[in-house]
């Protein structure tokens, strides 16, 4: 019995500190925060997100929005009165390091809203 709960505490420990460090380099988006998205909707598949404006991976312009809610691993907001789904999970984020702060996130390879290319997330 005692080999059970050790081996269950260890499987949730481990659990814990594969989420706890997976995605540190990605930005944390919360409800209220001021934000420029993809604005083009649903049939737009680049998904580009930052905290600052500038252009999304398909080259048009970033529209400026806040987020309404983050839940089930995606963030919604509003763009033209249409509600529009982000994942919490980019393919895609600024590679300029620690001092930047756009915060630029996408879907797909292209330039974050401070010029430098995005890396793929791993």
């Amino acid at each position: 019995m005692k080999k059970g709960i050790i081996a269950v505490v260890v499987a949730l420990s481990l659990a814990f500190a594969v989420a706890a460090f997976a995605d540190k380099d990605l930005p944390v988006y919360k409800k209220g925060d001021k934000v420029f998205v993809c604005g083009c909707g649903a049939g737009c598949d680049c998904l580009t997100m930052s905290r600052k404006e500038g252009k999304c991976s398909c080259n048009k312009p970033l529209a400026t929005t806040v987020v309404d809610k983050v839940e089930a691993g995606k963030i919604f907001v509003k763009v033209n009165g249409k509600e529009l789904t982000f994942p919490v999970k980019a393919k895609y984020a600024c590679a300029c390091g620690e001092g930047c702060t756009c915060g630029t996130v996408s879907q797909k390879p292209g330039k974050c809203s401070c010029g430098t290319e995005m890396k793929k997330v791993e």
